[in-house]
């Protein structure tokens, strides 16, 4: 960690508790699509209306950090990295709350063939954010461990792109179903592949902003 954060607890506690934040969004997104698999649209609710708070929670956790690292004058030598890292990983919680509206608006009607098939591409995609989230924590924490996490997310987010396009193949080759539901689940498929992108595209700037602490 940056030996001013040694002096700094309140920072460091901070961006651990914004990274738990989209942590915990990631979990509840998870367990909330179960729920609405096994259409018990109640339960789904809760935990949609859960990860919006969450989203607004790490909003506001950002901003906290944002204006400490400028009014005190914090690591500016990385200042313009760490902002970067922070709001492009409240970026991936954006995704994370916004697709979880959209199956609450839209309402979405899965077959029950494909649910399984979507419910591991959810569980790939959010242990991608969560591997994110373990990368960027290290890169604060443990830097020597940031490769090692930065693997997983790209694991995972080549998992997701098998699984979507697997799904879409099922679903396109079905020519017994309306193309509009084809096509519906298929853009519910990539919202979900998305945030797996997203996790990889957070990876890939950690990586970068490790080997610039490390020079």
């Amino acid at each position: 960690m940056f030996t001013v954060f040694k002096k700094t607890k309140e920072l460091e506690a901070k961006i651990d508790n914004f990274l738990d934040t989209i942590l915990e969004a990631a979990l509840e997104f998870k367990q909330g699509l179960k729920y609405y698999l096994a259409d018990d649209y109640e339960e789904f609710e809760k935990r949609a209306k859960h990860v919006d708070q969450l989203e607004g929670q790490a909003d506001k956790l950002r901003r906290e950090i944002e204006n400490m690292l400028y009014a005190e004058m914090l690591i500016p030598e990385a200042r313009g990295d760490v902002l970067a890292l922070l709001e492009n990983s409240d970026d991936v919680l954006n995704i994370v709350a916004d697709t979880i509206i959209e199956f609450s608006i839209e309402r979405p009607e899965f077959l029950d063939e494909i649910k399984d098939q979507f419910m591991n591409l959810v569980d790939v995609s959010m242990q991608g954010v969560e591997e994110m989230v373990a990368a960027v924590r290290a890169y604060f924490k443990d830097i020597v461990s940031v490769r090692d996490h930065i693997t997983k997310v790209m694991f995972f987010e080549k998992e997701s792109d098998k699984i979507g396009e697997k799904i879409k193949r099922y679903l396109f080759g079905r020519e017994d179903l309306r193309l509009s539901h084809r096509m519906h689940l298929r853009t519910f498929i990539s919202y979900i592949q998305a945030i797996a992108d997203k996790a990889e595209d957070i990876g890939d700037r950690v990586s970068i902003y490790t080997i610039k602490r490390l020079v």
